[in-house]
This record gives structure tokens, sequence and C-alpha cells, in this order.
């Protein structure tokens, strides 16, 4: 399988997108208009190995809602990924049976030469 979980309205998303030139193998899922179910998210932890790695904790509501005073289990990550699109760390992209979270440059060149 080849997908990635990203924002529409995420300028660093689109570049990232536009950078790589992903073929139409691609699954493309805006998390906005198509939110993350739990079946595709217990899929991103399985290869991840945690909630907490897919977590963005750049996210303005994580601190608005005071989380980084807070000790979050696994089951907290999970839920409040769930809850709101905005706490998935993104772009995530999936191919085949490896996982790449977030958008720093190791991660899109990683992306990079996993494509080739």
């Amino acid at each position: 399988m080849k997908k990635v979980y990203y924002l529409k309205t995420c300028n660093t998303c689109t570049r990232i997108l536009k950078e790589l030139n992903l073929s139409s193998e691609f699954i493309l899922q805006d998390i906005k208009s198509e939110p993350i179910t739990v079946a595709h998210l217990e899929a991103m932890e399985q290869l991840s190995g945690s909630y907490e790695a897919l977590f963005s904790k750049r996210s303005k509501l994580y601190k608005e809602m005071g989380l980084k005073d807070q000790t979050l289990t696994e089951r907290d990550f999970k839920n409040y990924i769930l809850e709101h699109y905005t706490f998935l760390s993104r772009p995530v992209f999936i191919i085949n049976d490896q996982i790449f979270i977030g958008n720093s440059k190791k991660n899109v060149e990683a992306v990079k030469a996993a494509l080739t």
C-alpha cells in the first residue's frame, strides 16, 4: 500500500507533496475532510511502534490545552489524534510496510530514498 495522510490546507504538506511528485499509485487522504479511523490509526501505530511517535507536540492545541504540562499515556495520544486532526504529525507516508512521519528534511529525504 502507498498512502499519504496530509492536510490540504497545510502549506508544508502541499510543498512536500509537490516536491515528491508522487505517482498515481498513492492514495492521498486529507485528514480534515476525511478523518482518520481507528483502524487507520492502529495500523500506523503498528508500523511506528507508538502513538506518541504519531503525535504532534507542535500543535497549537497541544499548548492551548496545557497538554505539555501533563504526562500523557499511549491511550491519551491515540484519543487526542482521533479527536482532532491537528494532533497527527504530518504528513504521514506509508510505503508498503514502512512509515515516515512528519515534515523534517531528513524524513522527506527518507521518503525520496524509499521511492527510488
